[in-house]
């Protein structure tokens, strides 16, 4: 169920932009450049018409109109799932009044955009960007394209434009009633100029913006098998390959005998990849899965071969009091206020690794010669493809292409880590001029991951004698992930890595909700060999279970109810109340619940988004958790499409819930332990609760994923008393039935 709430919408800041365009021979086009470059080098080009200069370069959407009245919109964001591509086309629709039927779209190559001078900016679909930072180019491609539309058809009648409407691609003279449509006019329009002034329509006037549109990306083929993954792809004379990569963390290939492999019946070869992996190439995955199961490799642990869960939650530990922090948010002095409480109350929590465990895993194709080299990835950012193809290929950017292909997952596996594909291009190498499909096997993939980072966090509260908070300590002690993907971040902050405090922030997108007199949140990092990677909704993730749970904690520890110790402490911030508001009214908190069945909540706001979920479980036998249902509200700016805000929110419950009661990965002697889905669960069908939906104010992001977990554990200890800060579940003996 989907309930949309109408408050006033808030004014967001817009980025100041410069529209390009060009005649071509089959219509309009409509071009926005806001790439990372100067003015001065952004010119663009499509077919033989170059393009003025453009400024304040980012990212470029085109809009084309053909003859025939098809709408082509060319988006470089990724589609895993979540409905990117549907919403970023509403928005354009919206805006150009034109018939949705007609609206299709096709990816740009990032090499296409690096001869362009990047013309197509960031390709990177990851952090809730998708439709969150496209939104204004987007819609003002649409509404510079309506314009230019009427225009021409205005000037064919020799009338006025403000005489002439569009609507659902036909234009209309409103006094004589002449009408004709977009395709008629389109070139002539794309020989106009862009307007320099080109107002959104009233957000009261929307037909497109805020409705369940049917999505544009393939459903039916995905529910017949018809779509073409990638690791589906066929390509004339190609042959398969996957590898193993040494199974401790930082170890290499010592030795290897490929006699039994090679007699193998379609193996064509068995080649080293690198330093640290073996793989074979043959025929079908089956050939080269057994092929590389008869490769005897011997390899060379290096120093990572006594690693453990163990010594790494030690090392963690230590953290927690250690004098080495990196301040994220603070206000008074918290540790004095604890010094002189009339009572403290305290908690440590634990966050295991997690990996990212997409249903299709990790593949790419290449294809190298020396004279060129192309690849089809599954990615979540082309660029990043395209540059990993480059650097491995040894050619110049020019002789180098990656091809976006429908990926089956990407939870933030496939952006920043290119490692399948950088693998795939060095096996190509190998073979020159025939198509390598490398396919990893699902153990390769769970143990060669780019894992969740693994975290420790300890609470601290100091009371007055008439119960108040005074001061709240929360210490953080575990990985960075910006030290290992992007360290010049971390430099620039003088050692910090600022994605560490998502949720806790002093302000911004991931802004703390609550005020305390005196507040210290601090991080002691605390890295390990096992490399860490961007997992759906990051740090906030666990920042949420730490800092909600503690609330009820404090809650308790002050004598008040969990939602009116809440509201006392977020005040100045209405929006956060809001969503708060809405589950505890969606849940009934004023009301007794059903015998046996209790209730808890959790909010959080995280990459822009203000969210909230409420829960009613119950629990027998002491440890089977049956949740019954979950109501979840969200206030992420505005809605393009309500349909897709409730798939991704019960889709986020799903992976947050499984990562709260199943999932961890865990290392003994360098090397990580679950290797497949059966030591790697995730919750089934029969035990996903009810969601309820509730939308308060946009596009919608994977901020939700983090509210599910800390208001399950705060109704699980209202239902047993026992506070549960160890994650997964399953190590504790609960279980969700």
């Amino acid at each position: 169920m989907t309930k949309t709430i109408n408050t006033e919408r808030t004014n967001n800041s817009r980025r100041h932009f410069i529209v390009g365009s060009s005649a071509i021979a089959t219509g309009l086009a409509i071009g926005f450049d806001f790439s990372f470059i100067s003015a001065a080098n952004a010119a663009m080009r499509t077919g033989t018409t170059s393009m003025a200069p453009l400024a304040i370069p980012e990212i470029c959407v085109w809009v084309v109109v053909k003859p025939n009245d098809d709408i082509v919109v060319r988006i470089v964001r990724s589609e895993m799932g979540q409905g990117t591509i549907t919403g970023l086309a509403q928005m354009v629709a919206e805006e150009l009044q034109c018939d949705w039927k007609k609206v299709s779209y096709e990816y740009p190559s990032p090499a296409e955009s690096l001869k362009r001078k990047q013309a197509w900016g960031s390709y990177s679909t990851g952090g809730s960007r998708g439709i969150r930072t496209s939104e204004q180019y987007v819609r003002k491609g649409g509404a510079a394209a309506r314009i230019m539309l009427i225009q021409a058809a205005a000037n064919q009648w020799n009338v006025p434009a403000s005489e002439c409407v569009a609507k659902n691609s036909v234009i209309t003279h409103t006094p004589s009633g002449r009408k004709t449509t977009f395709g008629k006019v389109s070139v002539a329009a794309s020989q106009l100029d862009v307007p320099k002034e080109i107002p959104f329509k009233d957000p009261k006037e929307w037909t497109v913006i805020g409705k369940s549109m049917n999505r544009i990306d393939g459903t039916a083929d995905k529910v017949t098998g018809k779509q073409v993954y990638a690791i589906d792809l066929k390509l004339p004379g190609m042959l398969v390959a996957t590898i193993k990569e040494s199974p401790v963390f930082g170890g290499k290939v010592k030795s290897y005998d490929t006699t039994k492999a090679s007699s193998i019946k379609g193996v064509k070869k068995v080649v080293q990849v690198g330093d640290t992996a073996i793989a074979v190439i043959a025929e079908t995955f089956w050939q080269v899965k057994t092929g590389l199961d008869a490769v005897n490799i011997t390899w060379d642990n290096g120093a990572n071969g006594d690693l453990s869960s163990a010594s790494i939650k030690k090392m963690l530990e230590e953290g927690l009091s250690a004098n080495d922090t990196f301040i994220g948010n603070s206000n008074g002095d918290a540790k004095e206020a604890i010094s002189n409480a009339a009572k403290t109350i305290e908690a440590t929590y634990f966050y295991s690794f997690l990996n990212h465990a997409t249903l299709e895993p990790q593949t790419a194709t290449a294809k190298w010669t020396p004279d060129s080299c192309e690849a089809w990835v599954p990615t979540q950012d082309g660029e990043a493809s395209l540059a990993a193809v480059i650097a491995a290929s040894g050619l110049p950017a020019e002789k180098c292409n990656a091809y976006k292909v429908n990926l089956d997952g990407g939870f933030g596996r496939r952006g920043a880590f290119q490692d399948y594909t950088t693998q795939a291009v060095n096996i190509a190498k190998q073979m020159p001029g025939t198509p390598i499909k490398l396919i990893w096997t699902r153990e390769e993939d769970m143990t060669q991951g780019r894992y969740h980072p693994v975290m420790m966090c300890k609470m601290t509260a100091a009371l007055d004698d008439k119960k108040n908070i005074t001061g709240l300590n929360m210490r953080l002690s575990g990985q960075s992930i910006l030290a290992a993907v992007r360290s010049a971040v971390v430099a620039a902050n003088k050692g910090k890595d600022p994605v560490v405090f998502q949720g806790l922030d002093a302000a911004g997108e991931h802004g703390i909700t609550y005020s305390f007199p005196n507040l210290m949140v601090d991080h002691a990092i605390r890295n390990t060999i096992v490399p860490p990677g961007f997992w759906r909704g990051v740090n906030v993730n666990q920042n949420a279970i730490f800092l909600e749970t503690f609330m009820d904690e404090m809650a308790e520890a002050a004598g008040m109810d969990a939602v009116k110790f809440r509201r006392k402490h977020m005040e100045k911030y209405p929006r956060a109340v809001a969503v708060l508001n809405a589950v505890a009214d969606g849940i009934g908190w004023s009301k007794s619940a059903k015998p046996s069945v209790f209730r808890d909540l959790a909010q959080m706001r995280s990459f822009g988004s203000y969210v909230a979920a409420a829960c009613e479980l119950s629990v027998t036998n002491g440890n089977e958790v049956k949740i019954h249902r979950i109501v979840a509200a969200t206030d992420p700016g505005y809605v393009v499409n309500p349909a897709q805000v409730a798939r991704q929110v019960s889709g986020s419950f799903v992976y947050g819930l499984s990562a709260l009661f199943e999932e961890e990965i865990t290392l003994e002697k360098g090397a990580v332990v679950q290797k497949n889905f059966d030591a790697f669960n995730s919750i089934r069908l029969s035990q996903m609760p009810k969601v309820e939906t509730i939308i308060i104010q946009g596009g919608v992001d994977e901020s939700t994923i983090a509210v599910a977990a800390p208001a399950v554990l705060n109704a699980i200890y209202r239902a047993t008393g026992k506070r549960l800060r160890t994650v997964p579940l399953k190590n504790s003996g609960i279980k969700l039935v």
